[in-house]
């Protein structure tokens, strides 16, 4: 893979991702409400989803999703149902100030880091986006596997600094506010989610195309 064709999807990659999806969200409700060591975890289970759904393109399963109708259905609604869950876990939680114990951390950053797994994988646009966006920059005639490897290292990479953006902006706009201001970012979050669990249950296979 030469340096132009990287360039370019780095290029073309970082516009998409920085569109505010459900990862982001989770990302800048992380930030605000939990602070930066524990969006980190989020960025993890984020970036995990990116290696497991390119993984998954190259293994062919990406095809199988856009030729079944089944499946796609199957991985859409329990990707919105996932959604709706997330939202109404975010609009329940309790107001909490920034500060939070060695061992309160660890918990809530196993649960970011799972909820932000979970949200990739379950989401069938990205699975679908990689199968139609991943082979335009794949050489046939150099070898598959290491060209896959290198975008699936930059795509997880670019992930990463998206959501830093986000959680670091969503922390640094909210550190100095009070307990009720933290119910409103937590619940204004949540209606997103539930505004992008109706979108992926609307979503359609030839949206893609």
């Amino acid at each position: 893979m030469d340096l132009s064709t990287l360039l370019l999807y780095v290029i073309a990659v970082s516009a998409v991702m920085v569109t505010p999806g459900p990862s982001m969200l989770l990302a800048l409700n992380n930030g605000a409400t939990h602070g930066m060591r524990i969006a980190g975890y989020g960025f993890i289970g984020a970036m995990l989803a990116d290696l497991l759904l390119i993984a998954a393109v190259g293994c062919g399963l990406g095809a199988l999703l856009q030729a079944s109708e089944q499946l796609f259905s199957l991985v859409k609604w329990g990707g919105a149902l996932y959604l709706i869950y997330l939202a109404c876990v975010l609009w329940r939680a309790p107001a909490q100030a920034l500060k939070v114990s060695h061992s309160a951390a660890l918990t809530t950053g196993k649960m970011a880091l799972l909820r932000s797994l979970m949200v990739g994988l379950s989401n069938p646009k990205g699975l679908l986006f990689f199968s139609a966006f991943l082979p335009q920059f794949i050489r046939p005639q150099e070898p598959v596997l290491s060209q896959y490897l290198i975008l699936a290292l930059v795509t997880a990479i670019i992930d990463c600094l998206m959501m830093t953006m986000y959680a670091y902006g969503g922390r640094h706009a909210m550190r100095r506010f009070s307990a009720g201001v933290m119910r409103g970012v937590n619940r204004s979050c949540a209606g997103m989610l539930a505004v992008l669990a109706v979108g992926v249950a609307l979503y359609r296979r030839n949206d893609v195309t």
